[in-house]
């Protein structure tokens, strides 16, 4: 040999050596038979070399693999001197397959006889297993992407759509094959400019991802609102190579979070009606910008009444104001007659415009869509309408319903809203049975008409008005013919009297008219008119009646320059008709002051009475209604004087008020109760609490809370054992001090009490802001509750709100069995009243309590 032939086999055979330390390497005889494998080809099949020599190469596979044609075909085209190269399978000892990536060569000898097959191979069975697994990841990806409802885009490195799966199909109604290569932008988003969409891209290569919410447009023009995920994918050099963009349907919360939200925030600030239904029609224009929205009333009579139209024309919604629906009544007219929805796709044509054409055509709308805003039982009060310029789309239908389904409900809150503020302001402000002003509007009005008068130099009577013999009415009759003269008087007044006249019932048969821009003349001549009207016979309970009024006349400023002044003076110059004879007025004059006189010597008596400690409490028990047990006592105070005896509470605790006597009374029955309480347990009389009335003029004492604090600490009582009894009139008592000083006894743990709760000046808002524990149901309801179903009502509301806000609530002024069953029936927890007990002295408490705890116990 050569050198050259030396070096060519020297190189040969270490390519072999290097073959055999890295591959697996057998040596078969042109029949398959095994010669010779080397170490890997024995590691990787399991074998050692005396169990794999002379076994026949179909021994490696499988038996569906020895069985195919092809195999039958491989021995005879390796024998031809054909190669074979490619991924096998075989199978290894443990019976276990492996991927081979193999390569089989015929070697011949030097006069072309085939010698032998030569096999050399590689393992791959790990990188086929985890292809395999990637594989199956991604068919798994792709069935999870066509079955969400969230809709896949991906696009290239040129901004053109790559892929879509199913839920955008489903979404949008494009197949794939039809927007592949197509812009994202100008397909989903068409009104973008270019300069909005160059931001957009920006912002999102810069950001690496980006979250937004957009309203899209699907292959019919139909909208969604839709939260839009997008992120890029980069190569390794920072090169743009995809960009995946989710799409997530947020319609109808999107619609809520910008309707619902955005309304319910200004009915929770008690913005007026109007701006929450104008909000609504803004809103909603916003969000679709081709319509015009409108909200319309339905009144009690069936007439129309414009609330809400910020882009229809003042006169178009002014002419619609008080026409009546019906069954061709455009599309609101008709929705509210039919309670149902009503879509006119053509206004110059469709019957139901037939009145109204020339109205809508000359606005240039096309269609309207109205739907009845319905309450909660399902009557129509109101209709919301879209009004259409350019022929409705219907791909937008789904959208524009999803709008109305929103809106109507939010329509539907507002107005029944409105509606309850309504009635709650009825009750509030008028008398249930006349419709009249009660006391708190009264007084109000009257407050507004003598501030006029002070600017104008002008004077105002007051007419305080009583029907003669009303109570022979109710007795004879029954209260129900009482009501319905009540109401009769009220309706003639009314007919009476001029727009800028008022008039107002304070209780029972007693009634205000105040007449402003009135001198003393005139206000006789009111008064003859007034008294002649209501002389003329009426028919009540079948039972012909001829009535008459005494009337007292006050005039502003001559006597009085307030309203409690005038109506006090005009009072007392009604009682001095009455003396006069049935059917009499009387103006007060100079010699009513004799009262004004006897008053202010009553005063310097009370005076005395405070300094001299001559007054004394009496204790009126309050009973568990469900129990029997005794949930505390009032504390009322009596006087009794050593000239002119007995003097009622009604008569000195308003004159005490009246000369700032109030407060001094207050303190002495708070120390006294406190005294008592303390001596009654001392005794080992279980008395739970005591009860003191304080007035609105207590609390401007800034000392009040440390007085309390250190007569409960002297008398050895706890801050839950005392309760302060409010009235209605601290909710509007403005000196600075006194929610101070309510909270700061609150915060002792003092109990606060609301005292005639419904008769003053009763407010939800004012209320939230005292701390108060319990409710006290005023008598005057209680009164009336066997017969009056208003009465009944208002109780029943009292009482559901003291429950809304935790409160204890007790029904006062209880003086019979059927009252305290009515009471009972409605849920109240605490009863007090004559029915019960009538105020006790201490020692004849004591004795009740005594004989109570016997009773009870035999029970």
């Amino acid at each position: 040999m050569t050198p050259q032939d030396n070096r060519s086999i020297e190189l040969s055979l270490a390519q072999l050596a290097a073959l055999d330390r890295v591959m697996a390497i057998a040596e078969f005889t042109p029949d398959g038979t095994l010669l010779r494998a080397n170490d890997n080809f024995l590691m990787l099949m399991g074998y050692t070399l005396e169990q794999v020599t002379g076994r026949h190469h179909r021994t490696f596979c499988s038996a569906k693999q020895v069985q195919s044609a092809d195999y039958a075909d491989f021995w005879p085209r390796l024998r031809d001197g054909g190669g074979s190269s490619g991924i096998v399978e075989r199978i290894r000892s443990d019976g276990r397959s492996c991927w081979l990536e193999a390569t089989y060569t015929p070697v011949f000898d030097g006069q072309g006889e085939l010698t032998q097959i030569l096999k050399i191979a590689t393992d791959i069975t790990p990188r086929l297993a985890l292809e395999r697994m990637q594989q199956e990841r991604l068919r798994m990806l792709s069935l999870v992407a066509d079955a969400s409802d969230t809709a896949v885009m991906i696009s290239d490195s040129q901004r053109r759509i790559a892929y879509t799966n199913a839920g955008f199909g489903r979404m949008f109604g494009w197949q794939a094959e039809e927007i592949k290569g197509r812009s994202p932008m100008a397909l989903l988003v068409p009104e973008k400019d270019e300069q909005s969409i160059a931001e957009y891209y920006a912002e999102l290569y810069a950001a690496g991802s980006m979250q937004r919410e957009e309203i899209v447009v699907g292959k019919h023009g139909q909208r969604y609102w839709a939260k839009v995920v997008s992120n890029p994918v980069f190569d390794a050099g920072g090169h743009l190579q995809h960009t995946v963009t989710l799409f997530t349907d947020i319609t109808q919360a999107k619609m809520h979070e910008a309707l619902q939200h955005r309304v319910l925030e200004a009915m929770a600030r008690e913005q007026p009606l109007t701006e929450v239904l104008e909000l609504i029609c803004l809103e909603v224009e916003r969000i679709a910008p081709e319509l015009a929205a409108s909200i319309l009333r339905v009144d009690d009579e069936g007439q129309l009444h414009s609330l809400a139209a910020p882009s229809l024309p003042g006169e178009y919604s002014r002419q619609l104001n008080g026409v009546r629906i019906g069954p061709t009544v455009g599309s609101c007219g008709t929705s509210a007659w039919r309670n149902e929805a009503v879509l006119v796709d053509d206004i110059h044509s469709d019957p139901l415009w037939a009145d109204y054409q020339d109205l809508a055509s000359q606005l240039g709308f096309r269609s309207c869509w109205s739907t009845p805003i319905r309450n909660s039982q399902g009557a129509a009060i109101g209709t919301f309408a879209f009004y259409f310029r350019e022929p409705r789309n219907v791909a937008s239908a789904l959208f524009h319903q999803r709008l109305v389904d929103a809106c109507a409900h939010l329509c539907s809150l507002a107005l029944e809203r409105e509606n309850s503020r309504q009635r709650i302001r009825q009750l509030a402000y008028y008398d249930a049975l006349t419709g009249l002003p009660n006391r708190s509007l009264l007084q109000a009005k009257a407050d507004q008409a003598i501030a006029s008068a002070d600017r104008n130099n002008e004077q105002v009577a007051v007419l305080f008005i009583d029907l003669d013999r009303f109570k022979q009415v109710n007795d004879s009759l029954g209260h129900p013919a009482g009501d319905e003269l009540l109401r009769q008087v009220a309706k003639r007044m009314r007919s009476e009297l001029r727009a800028s006249d008022i008039a107002g019932r304070l209780s029972g048969d007693e009634f205000v008219v105040i007449l402003p821009q009135c001198d003393g003349d005139h206000a006789a001549d009111a008064v003859e008119r007034i008294q002649l009207l209501l002389s003329e016979p009426l028919t009540i309970a079948q039972t012909h009646l001829a009535i008459s009024a005494s009337v007292g006349v006050a005039m502003y400023p001559a006597d009085g320059c307030d309203v409690e002044t005038l109506l006090h003076r005009a009072d007392m110059a009604m009682y001095q008709a009455k003396s006069s004879g049935r059917g009499c007025f009387s103006f007060f004059s100079s010699e009513l002051n004799k009262l004004a006189q006897e008053r202010l010597a009553l005063e310097n008596a009370l005076r005395e009475a405070l300094q001299k400690d001559q007054l004394r409490l009496h204790y009126q028990p309050q009973v568990e209604m469900a129990t029997g047990r005794l949930y505390g006592v009032e504390a009322l105070a009596r006087w009794t004087h050593p000239q002119l005896g007995e003097i009622s509470p009604a008569r000195f605790i308003p004159l005490a008020e009246e000369c700032g006597l109030v407060a001094d009374l207050g303190r002495w029955a708070l120390r006294e109760a406190c005294r008592q309480l303390s001596e009654w347990r001392a005794r080992g009389l279980a008395v739970p609490a005591v009860a003191v009335n304080l007035s609105p003029t207590s609390f401007h004492n800034l000392d009040l809370p440390r007085m309390i604090a250190d007569t409960l600490r002297s008398h050895d009582l706890a801050p839950a054992d005392l309760t302060l009894e409010l009235t209605e009139n601290i909710l509007l008592d403005t000196n600075p001090s006194t929610m101070k000083t309510i909270d700061e006894v609150h915060a002792q743990g003092v109990r606060l009490s609301m005292d005639d709760f419904g008769t003053g000046y009763s407010s939800l808002s004012y209320l939230r802001r005292l701390p108060v524990s319990e409710l006290k149901l005023d008598r005057s309801f209680v009164a009336d509750i066997e017969t009056d179903e208003a009465a009944r009502a208002l109780s029943n509301a009292i009482l559901g709100i003291g429950r809304s806000l935790h409160l204890t609530v007790v029904a006062e002024g209880i003086e019979t069995e059927s009252q305290s069953v009515w009471l009972e029936k409605q849920g109240y927890p605490v009863a007090q009243g004559y029915l019960f007990s009538p105020p006790l002295a201490p020692d004849a408490l004591a004795r009740w309590l005594e004989e109570r705890v016997v009773v009870m116990g035999e029970a």
